[in-house]
């Protein structure tokens, strides 16, 4: 009865590779090894398979039957062996990696970090997952994520990249239309685009310093979606609680205008965040490094 395991892999390599070259003695050059070490490995194969692979005579080898039926199934184990011991040394960064961020990260603050990561990094391809949900990066094979907050799974690291704090913002139109807000008391009298998730039932919870001030919204509409929400306070359609990371390029152009800067929401911490792995892939760890390094995400300073 045959043994044959995992740990006999190697040796059927060197049973192709004996087969290829055509004799032990040239198989012993091509893996830089010995003809009397090549003839052992084979003959313990062959032993521990319980079949003789090789007709052995002084002027050449010969193929059994079960040789010729074993090296049709194995011939590329040589090949498989070689690309995978490739990939585990390489010395460059090459291959694909995934990353997910909600849609107004990922529009706002990817692309110039994708972008100096391709000139420094060409043979790296990405994957880019925008979704406002919170996607599993362990169960969908994702490499990481760029999140609020630090993780409270023990299986997942978090690296903070930057720190933001909501502000009020809206558009000239919908200003010229209804007014500036200057104190509380206007706030309370406008519409409001209101984050789902922030502003539930359309209660605003602001800072003025370390005093929390509560303005609830006669007027509002409700979403889900951060990216969403900037595009509907961009259409004039109320005033928003937005981070100034997301709307930087918005505020320059003049789109949207920053009401009432002393009030702010609570500080958020964004965080790449992506599983424990022991062996990391050299592409993975390229792009967490370039991302922490870069300071391409560094907000704003709106205190001015």
């Amino acid at each position: 009865m045959s043994t044959i395991g995992y740990q006999h892999l190697r040796a059927l390599a060197i049973f192709v590779c004996v087969v290829d070259e055509g004799s032990f003695a040239a198989a012993a050059r091509h893996l830089s090894s010995s003809r009397s070490r090549i003839s052992e490995q084979i003959t313990q194969l062959e032993d521990d398979l319980g079949v003789r692979l090789l007709q052995r005579s002084t002027r050449k080898l010969s193929l059994t039957e079960e040789g010729r039926r074993i090296y049709d199934k194995v011939r590329a184990l040589p090949r498989l062996l070689e690309e995978t011991v490739e990939i585990a040394t390489q010395e460059k960064p090459s291959g694909r990696v995934s990353i997910t961020a909600t849609h107004d990260v990922g529009y706002t603050q990817l692309p110039p970090a994708i972008a100096s990561f391709r000139k420094l990094y060409p043979d790296v391809e990405l994957d880019i997952l925008l979704s406002d949900k919170r996607l599993d990066l362990v169960a969908e094979g994702i490499d990481m994520a760029i999140r609020i907050g630090l993780p409270r799974d023990d299986s997942l690291i978090g690296r903070v990249l930057y720190e933001d704090r909501f502000g009020l913002y809206a558009s000239p139109d919908y200003l010229e239309a209804h007014g500036t807000p200057r104190t509380i008391r206007d706030l309370n009298a406008h519409r409001w685009v209101c984050l789902s998730n922030v502003s539930p039932g359309g209660v605003n919870r602001l800072f003025r310093g370390k005093e929390m001030i509560s303005v609830p919204a006669p007027h509002y509409e409700l979403c889900n979606s951060p990216h969403m929400v900037i595009a509907m306070a961009l259409a004039g359609m109320g005033v928003a609680q937005l981070f100034p990371s997301t709307v930087r390029r918005d505020v320059a152009s003049g789109r949207l205008v920053p009401i009432m800067p002393e009030l702010s929401g609570e500080t958020m911490i964004f965080s790449l965040v992506y599983p424990s792995r022991k062996h990391m892939p050299l592409r993975t760890r390229a792009l967490i490094n370039h991302l922490l390094a870069a300071r391409l995400f560094d907000a704003p300073d709106t205190s001015g």
